[in-house]
């Protein structure tokens, strides 16, 4: 911000109450252009202020399009500030005005108009009303939409200040905005900010076409999420947000902003292949694929391999010992130099709870020192792979500096009270508080944002081809009455079992992925189809409605602790990837299955109490 920037965002600070929300230097709309403050209130309309630090020797010339500025340069040629503010707040008119649900409805006097007052203004940061009246600016600036450098002063009073805002608008009337018609404005304004879902159609921001009905909170980034996204600031970053928190969408967010300002390509790295192929076709959504590269960890090593002419390991029989020579080798070619550091602008990490300590150590150093942009996301409650005990080293000790700079997101969005709640109770072990690691960061629980949605169901079917028969009977249900086959998902504890179901959803006519190996790239291309993939692969995604076969399939013996804490895990991660709607099955009784439905019953009375 400049001086007078900084002082004016301060009386907004001092004199707007909680009911305002202000924004200041962000890109609005599909051309991304830069206002320097929005100002929205839900009875007032919207407000778009330019601010200018000029001191009355600073203005040489000034007509209704043009200012001819006195800079340290010589005299330069500029926009019109009230001009420049007027051309913004047009541009958000049209952007609202094609929505029906932000316009008056058929009827009213001023049907298919917005709904709101909308204004425009000048801030003179450095000119007093005096200056002002004195240097005749007047007729180029009409004085009702200025505000001037003595009615900014530190003790303003507070009703004088906002009647100089209000004084702005250009046609006032009475509005009342809802929530969710707040909602809609910021998806308008801020397409980065638009949480898209699995079955969405993917397009740039300047081609993008909002959907008639008024969003959810889920369909668009909340405001502690916005503010979080938009402040990180450069230098290393980690943010702990349980599931449904909304840590993908932030970092998708962050990418854009990275991407759009940085000169070196930016690096996303997950473990989940099926993640990485959600991830990339974001940054294709946001037309930023040729300056974000998104891989999963193993395939960056291998590119690494490829790219600096190292040899690849030979192959292994087991997988597990492959992966483990190939990450060394990287970490080989970086230390002997055959490898160069600092390849990237900005390195993100999703899922970060599934990076061994090496390999944060190894992609620690990928960071440009220039730049020194990391960010790493992660929830402890979802390790899904290796160990999942606690981890037992800090995130210094790997090369990441955040201490400081660590955000805790408690809030779960993606879920409804119903779907969070019976995920809550079924995990109660693993998501127990721990204390606080060298990073002071304990394990969080999540907590509602308060959805509500139908209660999951827990169903029992003759056998395992039954149960993917009545599986596929109520997705056809669904679909016969409006539903996207995108938003079904049906997550299986095996890749053999995720084989079957898809086979038998196929033989009942439904279009059917199946994410394996060779399809996770191609997982959102192509026609709406029913997802069908391992638990493990969903880690991530979200859908509609999720169906969870063969539960009874998962017995473990008793006395394999760690086992059975693995499997609650990945179950809880499964169980959370369901927006609204959660179905679970089985074909036979065992523990789990009479842990389930325990849960299951006792949530039902909670929730109806």
């Amino acid at each position: 911000m400049t001086s007078g920037e900084r002082r004016f965002s301060a009386r907004l600070d001092d004199t707007l109450d909680d009911e305002y929300l202000c924004w200041y230097d962000v890109p609005i709309g599909p051309r991304y252009r830069h206002p320097d403050f929005v100002v929205l209130h839900p009875s007032r309309g919207f407000l778009v202020l330019e601010v200018k630090d000029w001191k009355p020797d600073t203005i040489a010339g000034l007509d209704r399009d043009r200012a001819v500025i006195n800079t340290e340069r010589g005299r330069v040629t500029e926009a019109n500030p009230l001009r420049q503010a007027r051309d913004y707040a047009l541009e958000i008119v049209r952007l609202l005005q094609d929505d029906p649900a932000l316009c008056h409805p058929a009827g009213d006097k001023r049907a298919g108009k917005l709904l709101m007052p909308w204004g425009f203004g000048v801030v003179l940061a450095n000119i007093t009303r005096n200056q002002f009246e004195q240097m005749a600016l007047e007729h180029y600036l009409p004085p009702a939409s200025v505000i001037c450098r003595d009615e900014m002063t530190e003790g303003v009073d507070a009703e004088a200040f906002q009647t100089r805002l209000w004084d702005m608008f250009l046609m006032p009337f009475k509005c009342l905005l809802s929530l969710p018609q707040i909602e809609r404005v910021r998806w308008h304004l801020f397409p980065q900010l638009r949480i898209q879902m699995q079955g969405d159609l993917l397009q740039a921001p300047a081609a993008a076409v909002a959907p008639v009905e008024i969003p959810d909170i889920i369909r668009v980034m909340d405001l502690q999420q916005e503010q979080l996204a938009r402040s990180l600031g450069d230098g290393h970053r980690v943010i702990h947000g349980v599931a449904g928190s909304g840590k993908t969408m932030i970092l998708g967010y962050r990418c854009v902003e990275l991407a759009r300002r940085q000169h070196k390509p930016v690096l996303v790295l997950c473990y989940n292949k099926t993640l990485a192929s959600r991830l990339e076709h974001l940054m294709q959504g946001h037309g930023v694929q040729d300056r974000v590269a998104v891989r999963n960890f193993h395939e960056w090593c291998r590119e690494q391999i490829r790219t600096y002419g190292l040899r690849s390991p030979p192959f292994q029989q087991s997988a597990d010992a492959y992966a483990q020579m190939l990450v060394q080798s990287v970490i080989d070619g970086v230390e002997s130099g055959a490898i160069p550091r600092g390849q990237y602008g900005a390195v993100l990490i999703d899922e970060g709870h599934d990076f061994a300590p090496e390999w944060l150590r190894l992609v620690a150093q990928m960071v440009d020192p220039e730049t020194n942009s990391q960010l790493l996301l992660y929830d402890d409650a979802q390790t899904l792979y290796g160990n999942a005990a606690r981890r037992k080293f800090s995130f210094a000790s790997v090369g990441i500096q955040a201490q400081g700079r660590t955000t805790i997101l408690r809030l779960n969005y993606r879920n409804t009270l119903e779907v969070l709640t019976l995920a809550k109770a079924f995990a109660e072990e693993v998501l127990a508080g721990r204390d606080a690691d060298d990073d002071h960061v304990p394990v969080v629980v999540p907590e509602s944002a308060g959805r509500r949605g139908p209660m999951p169901e827990l169903w029992q079917a003759r056998n395992i081809w039954a149960e993917a028969d009545i599986i596929a009977a109520r997705i056809q249900d669904a679909i016969a009455n409006g539903a996207n086959p995108n938003d079904f998902a049906v997550l299986c504890h095996s890749n053999r079992l995720a084989g079957l179901i898809a086979t038998q959803l196929q033989k009942r006519g439904l279009t059917v992925l199946l994410a394996s190996d060779q399809q996770r790239r191609a997982m959102f291309n192509g026609p709406p189809s029913v997802k069908v993939m391992t638990m493990h692969s969903s880690k991530g995604l979200e859908f509609d409605t999720v169906f969870i076969p063969g539960i009874c399939e998962l017995a473990t013996r008793e006395d394999d602790a760690e086992r059975k804490r693995r499997q609650v895990r990945v179950l809880y991660v499964a169980m959370t990837r369901a927006l609204r709607q959660l179905e679970i099955s089985h074909h036979k009784e065992n523990a789990i299955v009479e842990q389930v439905r325990g849960v299951v019953d006792s949530v039902s009375r909670r929730l109806a109490a």
